[in-house]
């Protein structure tokens, strides 16, 4: 892992290079340009909003800004991992250039949906505004929360995009289970809304992401510190998972450009 990751610092220009030029080609073509960076998610969040405080009605204050706390932070997940499968299938002409670092391309995707979920921010501040909410001390946690998702983000991109070189389906796979996933993820409802305590506890505690989605609703919406013993497990099990994800692809990267 150590390796692997001193290459990637040793290409960290390159890393840079194609995070730019992601963010440039995104939108690239159409009339907002930049702007559906900020319009996309708020869509989200208007679909969403109208469909839960008018057809299938939510009892919880503010429910725009609850939800848009936790939308931005999947978006950015699911728009890695879905993304992520299939970035290294898709580059043959990178892929077989000779010694090119193949662990910047899973990088590249998380780190450009990064770059997406900090420039939403303000977008999400503004809505809180509105409502009449002001982030309080406890975002000075709202790094680390960051720091987890980023690591647990990168370790599953590591892991799947490797996978899904020999096996194709996988992607497919991937893009249902996301689906799954955002419902079994408490960004739309609140975790106390589960009234089955096995199921609330399989929610909040089998799911990483529940525990990071509600970490960040902790932080802006509630305005307390996040529970401390899920976070910390999450962080040492994702530490796990970004070394065993580092060691599979390692493991596997010499065989990219054949099976591509």
């Amino acid at each position: 892992m150590i390796r692997h990751f001193r290459e990637l610092y040793q290409y960290r220009g390159l890393l840079i290079s194609l995070v730019q030029r992601e963010l440039k080609a995104r939108y690239r073509g159409s009339i907002l340009g930049f702007f559906w960076t900020f319009l996309n998610p708020t869509l989200h969040m208007l679909v969403y909003a109208l469909l839960f405080t008018v057809v299938m009605r939510q009892n919880i204050p503010n429910y725009a800004y609850f939800m848009f706390v936790g939308l931005l932070p999947w978006i950015w997940f699911s728009s890695s991992v879905g993304a992520g499968a299939s970035t290294i299938s898709d580059r043959r002409d990178l892929m077989t250039k000779v010694r090119f670092p193949a662990q910047v391309l899973p990088s590249t995707v998380v780190a450009t949906n990064l770059i997406n979920y900090v420039l939403s921010l303000p977008l999400m501040l503004g809505l809180g505004a509105f409502h009449g909410i002001w982030p309080t001390w406890h975002i000075v946690l709202f790094p680390v929360v960051v720091a987890i998702q980023l690591v647990f983000t990168l370790g599953l991109v590591y892991i799947v995009s490797a996978i899904n070189v020999t096996f194709r389906d996988l992607q497919h796979i991937v893009q249902n289970l996301l689906t799954l996933g955002f419902f079994a993820t408490p960004v739309l409802y609140q975790v106390s809304s589960v009234v089955d305590p096995n199921t609330r506890a399989l929610v909040t505690l089998a799911n990483p992401m529940a525990i990071l989605i509600t970490s960040y609703q902790a932080i802006f919406y509630e305005h307390r510190l996040p529970d401390g013993p899920p976070l910390l497990a999450l962080a040492v099990a994702s530490v796990a998972l970004l070394w065993g994800a580092s060691w599979l692809f390692e493991s596997r990267r010499e065989d990219f450009a054949e099976s591509i």
